[in-house]
């Protein structure tokens, strides 16, 4: 999952981030156990999933890793569109992505109570290591692409797709221009429809 973007795309909301940080670790009907606002912003998670999976760049991004890798292609694209996004100096500078990432973590120990076992487990090392930021670095992205490997039930290496978003970067990179240049604003028109219907539902 592409931590970083999910945060951003969250809107400076704290529920709507909590939300999209824990979208794939709450499952079926469980949603509904948590609080209105991170309702919001799961859901939102997966209309931005939805939307990244089919997206002609996110496919030609694929591309890249699939005959190494398969069907876990698309988690190696989503470690690879935040390294470009924590680089893309239209949206962050070294200094505003650092105290981002610090708000970012706030907001999830905040809401700590509110935390999947399992992200819960997770987020001391997230924060620790910071995560968020060293999607900035290459050797932060390469860790990242290993992370993927950890996680998987089928995979044993990540050598191979660190050396695959070297080689490719350019290609990588204009994925990332074309695709960030469209789901910004889905996302934020689907943040601001849902956000009315939560408050149609509150009145």
């Amino acid at each position: 999952m592409n931590y970083l973007a999910h945060a951003y795309l969250s809107f400076d909301q704290p529920e709507i981030l909590v939300g999209n940080m824990i979208s794939d670790f709450v499952k079926g009907k469980t949603k509904f156990d948590y609080p209105a606002g991170i309702q919001t912003g799961i859901t939102l998670h997966r209309l931005i999933d939805m939307f990244t999976d089919g997206h002609d760049a996110t496919k030609e991004a694929k591309e890249v890793f699939r005959p190494a890798y398969r069907l876990y292609s698309g988690a190696f694209v989503d470690v690879v569109y935040d390294h470009f996004l924590a680089t893309d100096e239209n949206e962050f500078t070294e200094s505003s992505l650092f105290h981002f990432t610090q708000s970012a973590y706030q907001v999830l120990e905040v809401y700590h109570h509110r935390l999947p076992e399992r992200f819960g487990r997770m987020l001391p090392y997230m924060k620790e290591q910071n995560w968020l930021f060293h999607y900035r670095t290459r050797w932060g992205t390469e860790k990242s692409l290993g992370g993927v490997v950890r996680r998987a039930v089928y995979l044993t290496e990540s050598d191979t797709a660190y050396q695959l978003f070297e080689h490719h970067y350019q290609l990588l990179q204009d994925c990332y221009r074309h695709f960030w240049a469209a789901v910004k604003p889905f996302a934020k028109q689907q943040f601001e429809v849902l956000s009315s219907l939560r408050n149609k539902d509150e009145r």
